[in-house]
């Protein structure tokens, strides 16, 4: 009778989500918190959440402890978006990203969502950090410019956001957030499921190197002060091959990888020939014909 209940219980979550969610875009938040009913797997590392959650007053002061990932978006923004599509000079318009349909995994308080809904996109932010997610959504109030088209907000895991929602995206952007995850083949699986045969993944995340260690984390968060302290673990980091390895075990293609290079002095990003420190991965989904 247990077992009937529970499954009967199942049905009915999933069906009322579906019926919840497709309605994009939203203007509220929707909270999906019902891991350990739906999956015996989590992608969540909690104490990472908590401690990103803690700087929620702080998320969008340009000049604070989140400044890297305001600047951050002149370059992460357009390597999305010409990845996503391409025109020519005489061709390009305000919004590129018109009816792209794009996920943001980790969107935390939403600097990396905004920057693209306003490129025309159709966004879905989920971060499994509720104070974020009300953040993100309040903020978005905030630009007029996004008053016809503020991104969608969900407090939920890619896990459980990928089983409602499998194939249906354009684009799905991990922006530094892999780093922060208890169980990354989880974590790309997942990814890959929430994205169309033919769409497009972006990631961003620190590689997994003695140089990363030594200057990402003891001279940034412990000397500079430029990154909140204990913000990274370098147990946590990834490199390029392993990621590349787990996206084409999931039927996905690399295209792809960038090397990253962040000034704290002056607060600027810059491409680099090396991915010593910080990379930018782009993989396309593979139809199944």
């Amino acid at each position: 009778m247990k077992t009937h209940s529970l499954s009967y219980l199942k049905m009915f979550m999933t069906k009322n989500i579906r019926s919840c969610t497709h309605k994009l875009p939203c203007r509220g938040i929707a909270t999906l918190n019902f891991n350990k009913t739906l999956t015996n797997e989590s992608t969540v590392d909690q104490s990472h959440v908590d401690k990103h959650s803690k700087l929620a007053k702080e998320w969008w002061d340009p000049n604070g402890k989140m400044m890297a990932l305001h600047s951050y978006n002149l370059l992460r923004v357009p390597f999305i978006r010409d990845g996503l599509v391409h025109y020519e000079p005489h061709e390009r318009t305000l919004s590129p990203l018109s009816n792209k349909k794009i996920l943001d995994v980790g969107c935390g308080g939403g600097i990396l969502s905004e920057a693209i809904a306003r490129l025309g996109a159709n966004v879905t932010g989920i971060d499994a950090s509720k104070e974020l997610i009300e953040l993100a959504s309040e903020h978005s109030k905030i630009d007029p410019k996004l008053e016809n088209n503020r991104p969608c907000y969900q407090c939920t895991t890619i896990e459980e956001h990928s089983q409602n929602f499998s194939d249906h995206y354009d684009a799905v952007v991990a922006s530094e957030v892999i780093e922060h995850v208890a169980n990354k083949e989880l974590f790309l699986k997942s990814c890959v499921r929430a994205v169309a045969p033919g769409g497009k993944i972006f990631i961003t995340t620190p590689n997994k190197t003695r140089l990363m260690q030594i200057f990402g984390i003891y001279v940034a968060e412990y000397i500079l002060r430029s990154v909140p302290m204990n913000t990274h673990e370098y147990e946590k980091f990834t490199t390029p091959n392993e990621v590349t390895f787990l996206l084409e075990r999931n039927n996905c293609h690399v295209q792809a990888i960038h090397g990253l290079m962040y000034y704290p002095i002056v607060n600027k990003w810059q491409w680099t020939s090396s991915t010593s420190f910080v990379f930018a991965l782009q993989a396309e989904k593979l139809t199944n014909e």
